[in-house]
């Protein structure tokens, strides 16, 4: 398997986590990404230390507290192929979060360095900026959870909904280089669910020099890491394609670059 591959665990461990990615085990600095899979009445807590969180409610219910507010019977998705806005909770660093179960629940938990600038609030469905990107077998869905126009210190999330036979993060596109108002460096985690469950998706991640060049094929519940070059994904014809994207870098701004031999696309 890829090294850029991150497997999601067939049972969770005893805190619900199935799958983990940090700074350390990705070999970058700045984006940490966790999946917890919940039953009804599981309980889970952190303190952010010197990291922010969003934490994303891919389906199902729950409570939820932070920052000494309480949101409760926040949720309202079942699957994430209803492909409606999720509710997320912002939590900035330096705080503690708790969350309760009120239905089999997977939660994404979304972490970047954090400054404890902003408040932590709740992200409802109604304040996600939905869009439909692209046109022809390059058009998908894409929702705006955590865009740069909203505050937090260094995350930017956004989930994606690519139909059968369709591409999205194309054409393709990287965002590596330090290089504004150009192009900004953001490490990048995909975590992708596949509907039916048994298909995958077709990720490529490459450079210019092609120094990395791989293509993947992404079964259901794993993430890829993206730590430069392009990333374009693919979903095979019969199964539809969902990934929620995680960013962070020197600068919370997402300025990309095309690759040159594909920008033509863009007319």
């Amino acid at each position: 398997m890829s090294e850029l591959i991150v497997p999601s665990r067939a049972v969770p461990d005893e805190r619900g986590c199935a799958l983990s990615v940090t700074p350390e085990s990705a070999g970058w600095t700045y984006v940490g990404f966790e999946v917890f899979r919940l039953a009804a009445g599981d309980k889970l807590g952190r303190e952010t230390g010197g990291q922010e969180a969003a934490l994303v409610l891919l389906s199902g219910r729950a409570d939820v507290s932070a920052g000494g507010q309480t949101w409760q019977d926040v949720g309202k998705r079942m699957s994430v192929f209803e492909k409606t806005p999720p509710y997320t909770v912002y939590v900035p660093s330096g705080n503690q979060w708790d969350l309760e179960a009120l239905t089999d629940v997977e939660l994404a938990v979304c972490l970047a360095p954090g400054r404890g600038s902003h408040p932590a609030r709740l992200i409802a469905p109604d304040d996600v900026g939905v869009e439909h990107r692209g046109s022809g077998s390059m058009s998908r869905l894409v929702h705006n959870i955590l865009p740069e126009s909203e505050p937090a210190d260094s995350l930017l999330v956004v989930e994606v909904f690519t139909p059968a036979g369709h591409w999205s993060s194309y054409p393709p596109h990287k965002h590596d280089q330090d290089d504004l108002p150009n192009e900004s460096l953001l490490e990048e985690t995909y975590y992708f669910r596949v509907e039916p469950e048994q298909g995958f998706a077709v990720q490529r991640v490459y450079t210019d020099d092609r120094s990395l060049d791989e293509t993947l094929a992404v079964k259901d519940r794993e993430a890829v890491l993206v730590p430069r070059g392009y990333h374009p994904v693919s979903a095979p014809p019969g199964y539809d394609v969902y990934y929620l994207n995680v960013m962070a870098g020197p600068t919370r701004t997402w300025r990309f670059h095309n690759d040159p031999d594909h920008a033509w696309l863009m007319r």
